[in-house]
C-alpha cells in the first residue's frame, strides 16, 4: 500500500486491493459476465475477483454498519419506522464502463447472504426531452449539467431516502436517443440503490438568491465511486464503441443515429472525433473530471479496461 501522508487517500495497487477480498466467494458466472458487461468492454472473471468481490465485500460492510447505527437510533428515539435505502453513487466520464460497474456491483451485492433488494437506475432518465432541449438551443449540450432535471432528480431521491413506498423515475432509450413517454423505473423500497450516471458528483454552479441551504444529488448519497482513466484511453473507447455500435443498435432504422450505419469507417470515425471535442471532452474537463475527488472511491482504469489501482478516502 502506497503511504501518502498528505493524500486523503488510501492508494492500492491490483494486488494489495485483491487481498481484501478474503474468503469472498465469487458468485458470477461467465454467462452472468456477458449479460453485463458493454458492447466494447469485455471483464474477465480475473478482473471480478480482483477488483469487483473486494470492493463488494466493502460496500456490504459498509451498509451493515449503517444499518446498525439506523436500528441504534431506532431504539434510542423508541420508534420502529423502516430503514431507508443505502445510496450509491457512481460517476465518470462517457465511454469509460461506469454502466458496466454499476451492474456488477450490482449483481455481487445482491447475492451476499442476506440476499438484499438492489436497485439501479442512471441519470439518463431524468435529461430533459429532446424536444426542450431544441427549444433551449441546448441540444449539442446534452450529458452537461443544464440538461438534466436536477430538480425532479433531487426530488427522486428525497422521496427514496425518505422512504416513500413507491418512488418512480423516468426511462431513457438509446435507441430514440429521447426520454419514453409515460415509461417509469419504480424503486419500491430496495435495500440498497445504486445511482449511475455523469452528473451525480456534481454541484450546482447557480448561487440562490433567498439564501437558502441548496441541496446536491450527492447530499442523499452513503457511498460514491468515481470511475477514472487517462483521457487519452477514454477517447480511443469511445470512437471503438461509435463503430461498433454502427454495426449493430444504429442498423436499426428506428434508431436516432440509424443514418450513422451509412457512413465509411473514415466518415463515421471523423464524426466520432468531432463528437468527441466539441461535447464529450469538453464535458469531462469542466464538469465531470473536477467532481474526482469528492468520491469515496476512485478506480482507475488502465488502457485495457482493467482497474490498475483503487483509491479510498481515509475515514
Amino acid at each position: 500500500m502506497d503511504h501518502q501522508t498528505f493524500s486523503p487517500y488510501l492508494s492500492f495497487d491490483r494486488e494489495e486491493w485483491a487481498a481484501l477480498k478474503l474468503s469472498t466467494p465469487l458468485t458470477l458466472t461467465e454467462d452472468d459476465l456477458n449479460n453485463l458487461h458493454s458492447i466494447n468492454e469485455r471483464i474477465s472473471l480475473e478482473e471480478v475477483c480482483k477488483i469487483y468481490l473486494p470492493l463488494s465485500r466493502l460496500l456490504n460492510l459498509y451498509v451493515s454498519g449503517t444499518q446498525s447505527l439506523f436500528e441504534v437510533t431506532q431504539t434510542f428515539l423508541g420508534s420502529m419506522s423502516r430503514k431507508v435505502p443505502y445510496i450509491i453513487g457512481i460517476a465518470g466520464s462517457v465511454a469509460v464502463g461506469k454502466s458496466t460497474t454499476a451492474r456488477i456491483i450490482q449483481a455481487l451485492l445482491a447475492r451476499w447472504p442476506n440476499h438484499p433488494k438492489v436497485d439501479l437506475i442512471t441519470t439518463d432518465g431524468f435529461l430533459y426531452p429532446n424536444e426542450l432541449l431544441e427549444q433551449r438551443g441546448i441540444m449539442n449540450r446534452k450529458g452537461f449539467p443544464e440538461s438534466y432535471d436536477t430538480r425532479r432528480l433531487i426530488s427522486f431521491l428525497r422521496d427514496v431516502k425518505s422512504g416513500v413506498p413507491e418512488v418512480i423515475a423516468p426511462v431513457y432509450s438509446h435507441l430514440s436517443y429521447n426520454i419514453i413517454p409515460n415509461e417509469y423505473h419504480v424503486v419500491n423500497q430496495p435495500d440498497i440503490l445504486i445511482v449511475e450516471g455523469l452528473n451525480v458528483l456534481q454541484t450546482s454552479k447557480e448561487t440562490r438568491l433567498d439564501h437558502k441551504p441548496q441541496l446536491h444529488i450527492s447530499d442523499f448519497f452513503d457511498f460514491t465511486i468515481y470511475v477514472h482513466s487517462e483521457e487519452e484511453y477514454i477517447k480511443s473507447w469511445y470512437l471503438e464503441r461509435f463503430q461498433l455500435l454502427r454495426q449493430t443498435a444504429f442498423k436499426d432504422k428506428n434508431s436516432f443515429f440509424h443514418r450513422y450505419s451509412e457512413l465509411t469507417d473514415q466518415e463515421a470515425n471523423d464524426f466520432a472525433e468531432q463528437v468527441w471535442h466539441e461535447i464529450n471532452e469538453i464535458n469531462l474537463r469542466e464538469n465531470i473530471y473536477p467532481t474526482q475527488q469528492r468520491a469515496r472511491l476512485i478506480l482507475e482504469k488502465g488502457s485495457d479496461h482493467s482497474v490498475q489501482k483503487v483509491r479510498l478516502r481515509k475515514l
